[in-house]
C-alpha cells in the first residue's frame, strides 16, 4: 500500500457476501483521457503534455483529451519507437521487454501492442493474476496462508509482501496460464501441484502510482497446498516465504506492508472464506481505500 492508495478512510456501508473488492485512488484533474482508434483506452498525465506535444505527427492534443492519430499500420512500431525514446529520457520506468495489449475496456478488443512498462504511462487497462496459497485445517477451512516477500532488489515495491503467486497476464495468455508460469518461477510449483487452483473474484484497481496510472483487473485464484510443502523461489524475485496463521495474514493485509494488489486479494479471500468480518475491515481502510461492488 505504501501510502499510494487512499489514506482517507472510506466507509464500506452495507455489503453483499462475495462481492469483489476494488481499490481506487487518483488526483482529480491530474490526467486526461487517452483515445486510440476512436476509443477511450486510458489516460495521460497533464504534466506529460509538453512531452507528447513534441510528436504532432502521432499525437493530437485536444482540449479535453489526447488522441493517437498515427497510421494504424505503423501503430505498434511507432509506439515502440516513442517508448524507447522516453525510456532513455527516464519517462518510462521499470522496462520489462514484455508485450501487453492496449484494449478497448468496453469490449476488450485489441487495438495495439506495447511494452508492458508503458501501460502505466498511458493508463491503459492491464490484467493481473494472483493465487492465495493456503493450508487447510482439520475442518477443511483455510487455517494458514503462504505469504511471499518481494526481493529487496525489485524495481517496484521492494521488500513488501505478496500472495503466494502473482504477476501480470501477458498478451496472448489467460490468467490461469500466467499463474502456472509464475507458479514455477516464483514458488517452484509444478502444473500438477496447481491443478486444483480455483478461479474466484476479479478485483478492480485504478490508482496513481509512481510509474503513472494503474488500471488493472486482478484475477484472484485459490490454491490449497498440502501441509509440509514449502514453496521455493526460482527466479530471485522472492526473498522468502512465510506460512502465517489466517488471522495474521488478514492483519498483514490490513496494514501497509503488503502490496495493494495482494492486500485486495488476501482480504477478498478472507471475506469469501469467513476469515474476516465486514466490521473488521474498518481497520483496513485506514490505509487502503476499499469499496465493494454490488
Amino acid at each position: 500500500m505504501g501510502g499510494v492508495v487512499g489514506r482517507v478512510a472510506q466507509g464500506l456501508g452495507a455489503v453483499k457476501a462475495h462481492a469483489p473488492l476494488a481499490a481506487t485512488a487518483s488526483v482529480a484533474g491530474a490526467r486526461m483521457p487517452f483515445l486510440l482508434g476512436g476509443c477511450e483506452v486510458g489516460s495521460v498525465a497533464r504534466v506529460h503534455l509538453p512531452l507528447l506535444a513534441e510528436h504532432p505527427d502521432l499525437i493530437e492534443l485536444r482540449e479535453d483529451a489526447v488522441a493517437w492519430i498515427g497510421s494504424p499500420e505503423r501503430r505498434n512500431a511507432d509506439f515502440d519507437r516513442l517508448h524507447r525514446l522516453w525510456r532513455a529520457q527516464g519517462e518510462i520506468l521499470a522496462w520489462r521487454d514484455e508485450t501487453y495489449a492496449i484494449v478497448d475496456p468496453s469490449t476488450l478488443r485489441e487495438l495495439a501492442r506495447i511494452e508492458r512498462a508503458a501501460s502505466r504511462f498511458w493508463g491503459t487497462l492491464t490484467f493481473g493474476a494472483h493465487a492465495t496459497g493456503y493450508v487447510a485445517g482439520a475442518d477443511r477451512r483455510p487455517e494458514s496462508l503462504w505469504i511471499a516477500q518481494r526481493s529487496f532488489s525489485k524495481s517496484t515495491d521492494p521488500g513488501l509482501f505478496d500472495n503466494l503467486i502473482g504477476g501480470g497476464v501477458a498478451q496472448g495468455q489467460s490468467a490461469a496460464e500466467a499463474l502456472v508460469r509464475e507458479g514455477f518461477e516464483e514458488a517452484g510449483l509444478s502444473p500438477a501441484q496447481l491443478a486444483g487452483m480455483r478461479a474466484a473474484s476479479v478485483l478492480r484497481v485504478a490508482r496513481d502510482i509512481p510509474e503513472g496510472f494503474q488500471h488493472e483487473w486482478v484475477h484472484a485464484f485459490d490454491v490449497e497446498l498440502p501441509a509440509g510443502l514449502v514453496p521455493q523461489n526460482q527466479d530471485g524475485e522472492v526473498a522468502g516465504f512465510s506460512l502465517l496463521p489466517a488471522a495474521a495474514a488478514m492483519d498483514l493485509a490490513c496494514g501497509s506492508a503488503m502490496t495493494v494488489d495482494s492486500a485486495l486479494v488476501t482480504l477478498d479471500f478472507g471475506l469469501r472464506h469467513g476469515l474476516i468480518a465486514d466490521a473488521e475491515l474498518d481497520a483496513c481502510i485506514r490505509n487502503l481505500r476499499v469499496i465493494r461492488s454490488c
